[in-house]
């Protein structure tokens, strides 16, 4: 057991020196001191029921029945977020031995254990929470025994000088013979040890001589520039070459030289053939007049029936004015669809079509998919016999139940809209029977 102990001394002793490479927020060696108390009775009783009964049952241990200590701890960042801790530990108490009477006083438990502090923050946060492992040995009377203590904890870093820092570790014993299940808690402070590190400052280098001067920047020297507030050319010693339009192109060379243009057209403008606006470098339809939406080409008539895209409701299908574009609905299609309206029959108070309604709404399947431009609107209605929310709901579902029974029959569901409205639009007065048969409806419109 001795031989464990003076390895895990070792192990620090190596760990810490390959670690100690500088780091923006790396945590300088530290010295600590704390208060700490041994439960060996909370871990019994986890190890004789379960984790959950004792929670559950509140049966972790009392102060009571912990007993108290003190610890030195060593501390030194290894990474950002990983610390090397060390801390020797000791309490006057009864270790409980496995399988073995208690002893009739207390002696001395001396502690010693090394571990790794997975950090989730760097010490660049003021608060450091973390998780550790690592291995650990004890000496109680004549017994030595080595554990594993499994932790977590909390750092609160003190303007960099120190920290507040609470650890509670689970210690699993390694020699079962000598050792026991136990949680070991700490709460103590760390300071720092030595200076603090100052940044090191690198010296500015020494400014290089000063440039000749040169007022306008045009890389001609004062001395040698004819025009030193303005920047020109060297052949023009100093001053700039002559360009009336501010085009960029000398007047030597510009064909248009009072009107700004381009090198590509020898300093005029680009040209516009139709006179659109639109010059015709960016004009897809350079000889005919058009609209810059279009990239200089006229409003497309897709279905070639006199009215251009954006104003006809059927681009792609041509119609006529009193439809906006659209295809004029015939008045065959009104009354097929008029009539396949008024006999669509549900099951009482339910949502279910019965079969009397098929054949008319196979009518209006086959004028929808002789007509695929043609959209269907489905209202449903009811009386007002019962709540207002259940009518409603069963307004849309009867709506509904006719828009599933022709999308089951092959119409696409994008064709088709349905909306219930309950009571809300009597077309009779609800009062008397037969006012009540007229306003349980479904209504059916075509647009499109």
């Amino acid at each position: 057991m001795k031989k464990l102990l003076v390895s895990l001394l070792v192990a620090v002793f190596f760990a810490s020196t390959i670690y100690s490479q500088d780091d923006n927020y790396l945590r300088p060696a530290e010295i600590g001191v704390s208060f700490n108390m041994y439960d060996f009775t909370t871990a019994s009783r986890i190890r004789t029921t379960s984790l959950n009964s004792v929670l559950s049952n509140k049966k972790w241990a009392k102060l009571s029945q912990m007993s108290p200590g003190l610890g030195i701890h060593y501390f030194k960042g290894l990474k950002n977020h990983i610390d090397f801790a060390g801390t020797l530990s000791g309490a006057f108490l009864n270790y409980p031995f496995p399988n073995k009477p208690d002893f009739a006083s207390d002696r001395l438990l001396l502690a010693l254990d090394a571990s790794a502090q997975f950090k989730l923050t760097s010490d660049k946060y003021w608060i450091q929470p973390f998780i550790s492992a690592g291995m650990g040995g004890h000496k109680y009377r004549s017994y030595w025994g080595a554990v594993i203590p499994l932790g977590v904890g909390v750092n609160i870093d003190f303007f960099g000088e120190g920290k507040l820092f609470i650890n509670s570790q689970y210690r699993v014993p390694v020699t079962t013979g000598s050792a026991n299940y136990h949680f070991f808690h700490a709460i103590g402070l760390s300071g720092r040890i030595g200076k603090k590190k100052e940044p090191k400052i690198i010296p500015l280098p020494p400014p290089p001589p000063p440039a000749p001067k040169d007022t306008d920047g045009d890389g001609i020297i004062d001395d040698n520039d004819k025009c030193p507030t303005i920047p020109g050319v060297v052949k023009y010693e100093g001053c700039p070459v002559p360009d009336t339009d501010k085009d960029g192109i000398n007047d030597d060379n510009d064909k248009c030289p009072t009107v700004p243009g381009l090198a590509k057209y020898q300093g005029c403008p680009i040209p516009d053939t139709d006179k659109d606006g639109i010059n015709d470098e960016e004009d897809k339809c350079p000889t005919i007049p058009g609209v810059a939406r279009y990239g200089g080409c006229p409003v497309p008539d897709t279905d070639k029936d006199g009215f251009n895209d954006e104003e006809d409701k059927c681009p792609t299908v041509p119609g006529v004015a009193s439809q906006q574009g659209c295809p004029e609905i015939s008045l065959e299609v009104t009354k097929t669809i008029s009539y396949a309206a008024k006999n669509v029959y549900f099951a009482t108070g339910s949502t279910k079509l019965l079969s009397q309604s098929f054949k008319p709404l196979d009518d209006v399947v086959k004028i929808l998919k002789d007509n695929t431009s043609l959209k269907l609107k489905i209202d449903g209605h009811t009386d007002n016999v019962g709540a207002d929310d259940y009518n409603m709901k069963l307004s849309i579902g009867r709506a509904a139940s006719v828009k599933n029974y022709l999308i089951s029959k092959g119409i696409d569901a994008s064709h088709l809209e349905s909306e219930g409205f309950g009571e809300t639009t009597p077309v009779a007065d609800n009062n008397t029977a037969a006012g009540r048969t007229k306003n349980r409806r479904v209504e059916m419109k075509v647009y499109y």
